[in-house]
This record gives structure tokens, sequence and C-alpha cells, in this order.
């Protein structure tokens, strides 16, 4: 995400719209700016969360601090917005009432977070916000609307609210709050997963969550990858990492073995490395997800994240993963004047 390293640069703000017409247009996205930053955060997180666990301490800057805030009210109105009686097992016509609340105070959220000199950016970053709750119409979720609270997550970066710094926050406090948030909102109002392919897809609802997970893992993890599926490793790693956490929750939301109804996931355990199932888990993202038609005609662009082409021979970024990048190291203490002799 260059924009993160070189600087915010200036953008003429403006409430962003859907693009992608059709499927002619895909094309266009795959060779947009827009396209290359997504890959680009994705990948930079990757490296950032190296080695992590959810549970260390991080500390919050201002604006992140009001966007916990900001999730920790939707989840209150959540709480406040119980499901009703019908008889329908599932979309709960509830979810509707919660999302018009949570748009109803989105804006305002927005920008109350984002700091002076920015706050006229909130109405185009607010888009993606509230789009990463799912469907009032179908009251369905999937890796759409994951998406674009990760676009969310990107303009921040991208206009200079927070800085490359925070990555590890992002990542293991506001990211995991967002995941826990939807999955209530899944649980609550029964919402159905928006494009699933069944058995044969890497999860219902989230993609994102096992890529960085698989990430946080490719530095000194404490289990292999053959262990992920194991309820001991699960029961013991869940609160420590994002991909056992995900685990958990298909543990708790599915019945029946494992490789019945998450094959994709139980394929992936024989993977002999976590560094190899990121990258991997990468260009499945970009083939399951965002090379499909119906996912991004629903993606908004505006002036921070656009169908502009990017410059011929950009490479598309790719984390390198096993490592964790060494910070500036302070020059060396001075050799004595008089070194001892060695023995002879």
């Amino acid at each position: 995400m260059a924009s993160a390293a070189e600087g915010p640069k200036k953008y003429a703000f403006r409430v962003p719209e859907k693009q992608v017409k059709t499927a002619m247009d895909m094309v266009r996205w795959e060779k947009s700016e827009a396209y290359y930053d997504l890959l680009g955060f994705i990948s930079s997180m990757c490296v950032a969360l190296q080695g992590t666990r959810q549970t260390q301490q991080v500390e919050l800057s201002s604006v992140l601090q009001k966007v916990s805030d900001a999730l920790k009210r939707f989840e209150q109105l959540a709480i406040e917005t119980p499901p009703v009686d019908q008889p329908a097992r599932f979309g709960n016509q509830a979810y509707r009432t919660w999302f018009q609340k949570m748009q109803d105070e989105s804006l305002a959220l927005i920008e109350g977070a984002l700091p002076e000199g920015l706050k006229e950016a909130a109405p185009e970053v607010n888009v993606y916000l509230v789009e990463s709750f799912g469907n009032a119409t179908r009251i369905d979720y999937g890796t759409g609307h994951e998406m674009s609270f990760v676009m969310f997550l990107m303009c921040l970066f991208k206009i200079g609210a927070i800085e490359r710094k925070e990555e590890v926050a992002v990542g293991l406090r506001i990211f995991n709050q967002y995941l826990n948030l939807v999955r209530k909102l899944q649980v609550t109002y029964r919402m159905e997963p928006a494009g699933s392919h069944g058995v044969w897809s890497l999860d219902d609802f989230q993609f994102v969550p096992f890529i960085w997970g698989s990430a946080q893992l490719a530095v000194n993890s404490p289990i292999e990858p053959a262990q992920f599926v194991e309820d001991k490793i699960i029961d013991e790693r869940r609160k420590e990492f994002m991909f056992v956490s995900c685990i958990d929750y298909i543990r708790q939301v599915k019945t029946g073995h494992f490789a019945e109804h998450s094959n994709q996931l139980w394929s992936i355990s024989a993977v002999p490395s976590w560094s190899k199932i990121c990258t991997g888990l990468i260009k499945m993202y970009q083939k399951e997800v965002l090379s499909k038609f119906p996912v991004i005609q629903h993606v908004f662009f505006g002036s921070i994240l656009t169908l502009e082409f990017v410059k011929p021979g950009t490479a598309l970024p790719n984390p390198r993963l096993g490592m964790i990048p060494r910070a500036p190291m302070a020059a060396p203490p001075a050799p004595p004047k008089f070194a001892p002799e060695e023995p002879k």
C-alpha cells in the first residue's frame, strides 16, 4: 500500500458509487489501482501480523479507539434489537431494524473518529463501513461485505487518518472486533451466506481472517497446520490466534465431521507450512472472490479507491513470510583500542 509509506496524498472526496456494471468491466477492475491497493494492503497486513497473538497488548490511537467505540455501539444496537418471532427460519426481519439504526448513526460516528482536516472524508469512508455488515434486503452476509470492511480500513490508512505502524493494532483489535460483531449478527438474525458454494467454499461467511490468521502463525507458531482441526488445540488456542478462532466458530455453528462440512479447510491442514498456506489463500482469494463479478458488482469506487488503471508493469503485491522484518539497528559499539592478544 504505497500511499501509507509515502504519506497521504490529497483527495477530492466524494460519495463512492458502484462502477463495475458488466462482466466486461472486470478486466478494468483487475488492472485498477483499487485492486492492486487491496492486495497490497492484505499483503502488508500479513507481514505485520506475523508472530503476533490476539492476547498481546496493543495501544489504540484516538482514531482507532473511536472506530472501536463505533463497533461497540453497533453491537449495543443489536442487543437492543432482539430477533422477532416469524415463520421463516432464516433471515430474521429484526436485522433490517438493526441495519437502519446502524446506518442512522454511522456517519456521525465516523466523522467524530476522523481527525481535524479529514472530516470531509467521512461521507466517502462511511459507505464502506455501512456496506460491511450484510445486505438489509436479502438479510445475507458474505465475503463481499467482509471486503467492504477491509476497504474501510484501507481508506483510513490511505487518507492518513492512521499510520502504517498501527497495522498490528488494526489486525488484532479492530478487525477482530469486527469479526466478533458480524458473527453475532449472523447468529442473532440467522443471516444467510451470500453466494455460498456450500461444502466447497472455504467458509460460509469469511475469507480474510484465514489469510491474516495463517500469516500470524508463519513465525514462531506453537502449532503445526495439521493440528488446527484438533479439539484440544482449538480449545487452547482460539483466543490467541485468528485462524483458530475461525475454526472454533465453524465448530460451533456446524455439526458433523469437519472433513465433510469444511472440505477446503480440511485439505489445507495437509499443507506443510503456514507461510505456504497464507500465500496459497491469497491466490485462492483472487480466484474465488476478487475475480467474481457477482461480488465485485457491489464494490464502491470514489476518490480514495479508484478504477483508474495502474501504471504498466506494476507487479502484484505478494507477502514474503517466514521472518519478521528487522527494525533498523543501532550502530555497533566501537571496538576497544587495544584488543587482547589471541592465544597462540
